[in-house]
C-alpha cells in the first residue's frame, strides 16, 4: 500500500477571525473532497487567525497514481488562490 501526504501551508492576509478562516479551509477540504477522493484535515495552528495549514492524504496499490492526485490537488489549490500558499511538501511512502 502506498500512502501519500501532501501539506499545504497558507497564509490569510486580511482575515481577521476564526469564522473568516473557518470558511476558507472548508470550502478548500471540500472542493479537494469532491475533486480527488482524498482526505483533508487542517493539522497546525487552529488558533492563528492568518495561518492554515491542511494536510491531504491520499493512498493507492502503486506510486504513479498517489503522485499523480497530489499534483493536481495542488494545482487545484494554487488555482483557487484562497491564501498565500508559503510553503508546500510531498511525501510518498509504503507500509509495508
Amino acid at each position: 500500500m502506498i500512502i501519500g501526504v501532501l501539506q499545504l501551508d497558507f497564509r490569510l492576509h486580511g482575515n481577521d477571525s476564526l469564522k473568516g478562516k473557518r470558511k476558507i479551509a472548508q470550502s478548500l477540504k471540500q472542493k479537494l473532497r469532491n475533486k480527488f477522493n482524498v482526505s483533508v484535515a487542517e493539522v497546525d495552528a487552529q488558533d492563528q487567525l492568518q495561518r492554515l495549514k491542511l494536510a491531504v492524504v491520499t493512498v493507492a496499490n502503486e506510486t504513479a497514481p498517489v503522485e499523480s492526485r497530489l499534483a493536481k490537488a495542488l494545482a487545484l489549490v494554487e488555482a483557487i488562490g484562497a491564501g498565500e500558499l508559503v510553503h508546500c511538501e510531498t511525501e510518498v511512502f509504503s507500509s509495508d
